[in-house]
C-alpha cells in the first residue's frame, strides 16, 4: 500500500462522510434546512420541497446547482442559511488527525460545501490546522463536483499535479473525472463498489492512511 502511494505529493480530501463518518447526522440538519429553504424560497410545500432536493442532488450533483440551474437561485443566502446547524454533534478524532498529518506534502479539502463550514466542521472534528488549504465550492464557481469544470477550477488554483495527487471521497460520482486526470482515487464508504473509477475502498479512513504512511 505504501508503495502505491509513493509517488503522491498531494492528498485531497472531501469533507462530509469522509472526514467524519456517515451515522454523525450532520446532513440531516443541513437537509431539513435545505427544504425549509426551498419552500419558502420557491413558494411550495414540504413535499414538494423534499422532492426538489433529492431530484435536484441526483441530476446535479448538489440541490443548490439544481436550483441555480431551474430557478436561478442566487447561491450566497442559501448556502449562507442551510450551513447554519449545529457542529457539536461531531465526535474528534485524534487518530484521524495524526495518520493526516503524517502523510509526505500538502494536504487539501476540495468541497461542495463552502470554505467557512469545512473550517466548522474540521474544527470540530479536532482537524484545525491539519490542511494546508480548504477549497469550497466557492473557488468552482458555484459549480458542483463531479462536473468536469468544477474540479479544472479548483486543481488550477491549487496548481496539484494530477498524476501526483490521490483523492478520497465518499461520493463515488465525484472519483471519475479525478481519475480520468490521473489521480489515486480511494472510495470512502460502508459498501464496496466495483466502480473501474475507484482505485481503493475503506470504510476507516485513519487506519487505511496509517497503512500508506
Amino acid at each position: 500500500m505504501k508503495q502505491t502511494f509513493s509517488h503522491v505529493t498531494t492528498w485531497v480530501f472531501d469533507l462530509d462522510h469522509t472526514l467524519y463518518p456517515p451515522e454523525v447526522a450532520l446532513f440531516e440538519q443541513i437537509e431539513k434546512r435545505m427544504e425549509a429553504f426551498i419552500c419558502k424560497a420557491l413558494s411550495v410545500d414540504l413535499g414538494t420541497a423534499k422532492a426538489l432536493r433529492a431530484e435536484y442532488w441526483a441530476s446535479h450533483g448538489t440541490t443548490l446547482a439544481g436550483l441555480m440551474d431551474r430557478h436561478d437561485m442566487p447561491p450566497e443566502d442559501f448556502l449562507h442559511d442551510v450551513h447554519d446547524i449545529d457542529f457539536s454533534i461531531i465526535p474528534p478524532s485524534p487518530e484521524l488527525a495524526d495518520a493526516i498529518c503524517s502523510l509526505p506534502g500538502r494536504k487539501i479539502i476540495y468541497t461542495n460545501g463552502t470554505r467557512p463550514y469545512a473550517q466548522a466542521v474540521t474544527q470540530a472534528r479536532g482537524l484545525t490546522g491539519v490542511f494546508d488549504e480548504i477549497y469550497g465550492v466557492e473557488h468552482a464557481g458555484y459549480r458542483p463536483k463531479p462536473e468536469a469544470q468544477a474540479f479544472a477550477k479548483v486543481f488550477a488554483q491549487d496548481g496539484l499535479d494530477p498524476t501526483r495527487a490521490a483523492m478520497f471521497e465518499d461520493d463515488i460520482r465525484n472519483l471519475a473525472v479525478p481519475h480520468a486526470l490521473g489521480l489515486r482515487t480511494v472510495h470512502v464508504a460502508p459498501q464496496q463498489s466495483a466502480a473501474p473509477h475507484v482505485h481503493h475502498h475503506t470504510d476507516d479512513l485513519a487506519s487505511f492512511l496509517s497503512n500508506v504512511i
